[in-house]
C-alpha cells in the first residue's frame, strides 16, 4: 500500500476521507493563498481552485518525495467574480443577500504529487442555486450558523443548516463539500493507495 498525505488543514476532507475507510496522514501545506491568487489573478475561478490544489500538493510533495500528496482547494464564483472566505462573521449578511435568488458555482481543483511532480488532476464544478429566502430566514440563518460564517467563502456549510439556503443543486455532494471522492477514490485505487 502506498503512503498517502493530506495536504490541507481542512476539517471536512479529513472526515470525507476517513468516512471512505481511507488511509492517510496529514501534512499542512506551507502555502500563501493570498499571494497565489495576486500573482495569478487572471485565472478563471474554476482554474484557481486547480492552482491552489497543486501548489498544496508541492509545497508537502517536495519536502516528503516518497510520499503521495493530495492538495485540494475549492473556489466559489458569483456572476463571474471570485469570492474569498469573509473574514468577520458581520459581513455574512452582505454576502447572503448578494447571493439571494443567485445560483453560484464551487469549482474543486484536486492534485496528486509524487516526488515534487503531478500524477494526476482534476477539476469539478458545481452549482448551487440559492432561494429567494426571506429576511426572517436570514436573520434566523445568520443567529445560528456559527463558525460556517467564515469557514466557507459562501458563508455556509452545506452539510448542515446551510442547505436550507438552497432551491436547487447541480453537483456531486462531495464536490460541493470540496473533495471530490468517486473520481479520487479511482485514482487512489490506480496508486495502490485502497485495494481495488
Amino acid at each position: 500500500m502506498s503512503d498517502l498525505v493530506l495536504a490541507s488543514g481542512s476539517q471536512i476532507r479529513r472526515q470525507v476521507l476517513e468516512g471512505a475507510g481511507v488511509p492517510f496522514s496529514i501534512i499542512k501545506p506551507d502555502v500563501d493563498e493570498a499571494v497565489i491568487k495576486a500573482e495569478r489573478s487572471g485565472l478563471a475561478p474554476v482554474d484557481m481552485a486547480l492552482e491552489l490544489g497543486k501548489a498544496k500538493a508541492e509545497s508537502v510533495s517536495l519536502s516528503h518525495p516518497d510520499k503521495l500528496v493530495l492538495g485540494a482547494d475549492q473556489t466559489m464564483e458569483l456572476e463571474g467574480r471570485l469570492l474569498d472566505k469573509l473574514p468577520r462573521p458581520e459581513l455574512a449578511r452582505g454576502r447572503l443577500e448578494a447571493m439571494r435568488g443567485r445560483p453560484h458555482h464551487l469549482h474543486s481543483g484536486l492534485a496528486l504529487f509524487r516526488a515534487g511532480r503531478p500524477v494526476w488532476l482534476y477539476q469539478q464544478t458545481s452549482t448551487l442555486h440559492v432561494r429567494d429566502f426571506s429576511d426572517a430566514f436570514l436573520d434566523m440563518y445568520l443567529k445560528n450558523a456559527g463558525f460556517a460564517l467564515t469557514a466557507s467563502v459562501g458563508a455556509y456549510a452545506y452539510e448542515g443548516l446551510g442547505a436550507q439556503l438552497f432551491s436547487k443543486v447541480e453537483g456531486d455532494y462531495y464536490a460541493i463539500l470540496g473533495l471530490p471522492l468517486l473520481p479520487l477514490l479511482r485514482i487512489l485505487r490506480d496508486q495502490g493507495v485502497i485495494v481495488s
